[in-house]
């Protein structure tokens, strides 16, 4: 097969040239010329027929849409992530940190969707079929009627994919395929852009479900270009320490479910296993109620989830004190202390403050204000908060506490894990009593301090 024509392009200005350059010669700028196809696909994609043809120009009324079918995969956590399931002819990416069990979770799926007579295919490009095998056998995995592919070269990836046509295929990973029509070494920009394009333009063609593995950057984005998370339906990413035992996969962008769904796995030594009641990972267990703890009620996706917030508020040795978050984010609190300082009256300029989301979980809701300044306070005074009370509401900058969605599923997993006690906004105020929780709404961040002074 003749190789496609190619030009370099730069990123940011879009000059196109014939050979590569340090610099780009419309704009100066250095190193953004990436390599890029001028002709069209290659033949192996090119004469599969598209399943459903080209449409021309339709009214929008007269179409019908039609309810998505979905496959489980048999593991629940990674089922509620997606929305419920695999779709027909969608493009998976995910996403996360060597080692953290992406390729675990990954074959753990195939090998349940093969038991229930599904048609599948892992194509590594990593690892030798003895190295999945052997992990396939160390997890103690079935996996009669799974079949494996270790290749790394794109039009033949395409011509197994087109000639046994599973129903799911894996490529692990996205960033050790290369194409035959890009001169570039495997994991350059151009070649992960036109490998993903490829292999989504056969998923969507075929009907095919494709779930893409990809590599992370130190920052912990997807290596690559950032196109590639538009071309796919869903991103997920594995967040959580590789040295902990917990894993969570959270989904980013979801065409066919909800956005920030967040799955949470324990690792075993028989691979991944969804956790039941996750809250639980997330709450300390203290036998003395402590100061600088409280309990947040977040939402992620469609499920509450119960977090311990922990402050550290000590003085200051240095000149500027420090403002350090975990899992929150670090501007949000400098903001909360200002609001702490004008509306409350307390101030926190010559203390170092530390925070602190317990189980590595990150939290990006501005629901967790109200939880984080009670627990500063609580730190600052050294007063323990009641144990059994849970808290969440944004805190404005005019000191007003603001509701939070979904309110209502809140208050009830909190009633659910036996807590007594909720400080909530007060358009979060339930119209009917939650039995065994007294919920108790404020309008003010002034209110709050002072119902901590009555406890």
């Amino acid at each position: 097969m003749a190789k496609a024509k190619t030009q370099y392009s730069c990123t940011e200005c879009g000059a196109s040239s014939p050979k590569w350059q340090g610099q780009c010669p419309g704009c100066g700028q250095w190193n953004t010329l990436v390599e890029a196809i001028i002709d069209s696909a290659p033949a192996a994609v090119r004469s599969f027929p598209a399943l459903g043809g080209t449409a021309g120009v339709q009214a929008l009324a007269a179409i019908r849409p039609r309810e998505e079918t979905r496959q489980p995969t048999g593991v629940e956590e990674f089922d509620r992530v997606l929305g419920g399931g695999l779709v027909a002819g969608g493009v998976v990416l995910i996403g996360g940190d060597p080692g953290i069990g992406k390729s675990t979770l990954l074959l753990q799926a195939l090998a349940r969707l093969a038991q229930s007579g599904q048609k599948v295919l892992y194509v590594s490009g990593e690892e030798s079929g003895e190295q999945v095998a052997l992990r396939a056998q160390r997890l103690q995995l079935d996996v009669a009627g799974m079949n494996l592919l270790a290749e790394i070269n794109a039009e033949k990836i395409l011509s197994v994919l087109v000639e046994q046509r599973p129903a799911v295929a894996v490529i692990d990973s996205i960033q050790t395929v290369w194409s035959d029509a890009l001169q570039s070494a495997p994991g350059s920009v151009a070649q992960v852009r036109e490998c993903a394009a490829q292999l989504t333009r056969f998923a969507k063609q075929s009907g095919t479900c494709v779930i893409l593995v990809g590599h992370v950057t130190k920052e912990g984005s997807l290596a690559g270009p950032r196109v590639l998370e538009h071309m796919v339906d869903t991103v997920l990413y594995f967040e959580g320490d590789t040295h902990s035992a917990f894993r969570l996969v959270r989904a980013v962008k979801n065409r066919f479910g909800a956005v920030n769904e967040l799955g949470v796995f324990a690792m075993t030594e028989k691979g991944l296993r969804g956790v039941a009641n996750p809250s639980a990972l997330f709450l300390s267990q203290h036998s003395l109620d402590v100061a600088g703890s409280c309990v947040l009620c977040t939402q992620e996706g469609t499920r509450p989830l119960l977090v311990e917030i922990q402050a550290l508020v000590d003085a200051s040795l240095a000149p500027s004190p420090r403002r350090l978050t975990v899992g929150l984010e670090q501007n949000r609190l400098a903001m909360l202390l200002a609001v702490l300082h004008r509306h409350a009256g307390i101030l926190c300029g010559d203390q170092d403050v530390f925070v602190n989301a317990v189980g590595g979980v990150k939290i990006a809701e501005p629901a967790a204000d109200l939880a984080v300044l009670l627990a500063i306070v609580s730190s600052l005074r050294n007063k323990p908060l009641p144990g059994k009370l849970v808290v969440f509401g944004e805190v404005g900058l005019a000191g007003e506490i603001r509701p939070a969605p979904r309110g209502q599923e809140r208050l009830r997993e909190a009633a659910k894990l036996g807590f007594s006690h909720a400080l909530v906004p007060k358009a979060n105020a339930p119209k009917q009593a939650i039995k065994g929780l007294e919920v108790i709404a404020l309008d003010r961040v002034e209110e709050a301090i002072e119902r901590m002074r009555a406890w």
